[in-house]
């Protein structure tokens, strides 16, 4: 049986607290793992913490777009510094234009730039997040590896993808997959080497997951719809991902 990954979600986030526990037995009861990726320096040490309850729980540590601008880029240089060892990968970080202040780019980049050298540094994977601003990740991305990078949550058009593609990036499609036509597109166009599956969550899902909170119990039903739109079998997806999954993080 393949294990599973959801490649991208805030498990530290205070929205699973209080039933945090019965998560982890659910993830080590599937064989699900996941990269529980961080906001800022205080949910990077809860990430931290909560790894060390379960080998399942895969710690990533970072700054967000949203969080850039706040003056804590030192704090997470050395968190990372004296945690490369146990962290598994450095996430969520990247550029957004919506959250910069009075429209200017300059600090995101700064902290995008500073934890992509660190992702090098320690041979990382990075987690990014690129809404409506790959063009520029891309741009910056040239000057770096991206064969372990992940464009999580992937939004861009078919060219853009095809872009992502020539440069070695991973893509993650998540639950609203199995009921957006656009995003069952993108995925049709995806090297299936480069796929990987995500919640994102406590994003929450409409339609068939009634807006509720993405869960790690929902990533089969992703596979399950990639395996459909790829014309394969679940063990087949299962198999495909578990390898994109291994080579992503570093382990294969």
């Amino acid at each position: 049986m393949a294990w599973y990954l959801d490649s991208h979600i805030h498990l530290s986030d205070p929205t699973y607290a209080t039933g945090i526990s019965y998560i982890i037995q659910q993830m080590e009861a599937l064989k699900m793992r996941a990269c529980c990726v961080s906001m800022d320096n205080e949910s990077s040490l809860a990430t931290l913490n909560l790894a060390k309850s379960s080998d399942h729980v895969l710690p990533f540590v970072g700054i967000h777009p949203e969080c850039a601008d706040d003056d804590h880029l030192e704090s997470m240089v050395n968190l990372i510094e004296e945690n490369h060892e146990i962290i598994s990968g450095i996430g969520e970080i990247g550029l957004d234009p919506s959250h910069a202040t009075d429209g200017d780019p300059s600090r995101q980049i700064k902290v995008f730039e500073t934890l992509l050298s660190l992702s090098e540094k320690y041979a990382k994977p990075v987690s990014i997040h690129s809404r409506k601003s790959l063009d520029k990740i891309f741009e910056i991305m040239s000057s770096y590896d991206a064969s372990h990078a992940l464009l999580h949550w992937f939004d861009g058009s078919k060219k853009s993808l095809s872009v992502a593609m020539d440069m070695g990036f991973y893509v993650s499609y998540g639950p609203v997959m199995i009921y957006a036509n656009d995003k069952q597109a993108l995925l049709s166009k995806t090297n299936p080497s480069k796929i990987l599956v995500e919640t994102d969550g406590p994003v929450r899902f409409s339609r068939c997951f009634e807006m509720k909170s993405g869960q790690i119990s929902f990533i089969p039903s992703v596979i399950f719809c990639a395996a459909k739109i790829l014309g394969k079998s679940f063990d087949e997806m299962s198999s495909i991902l578990e390898e994109n999954s291994k080579s992503y993080l570093g382990t294969c």
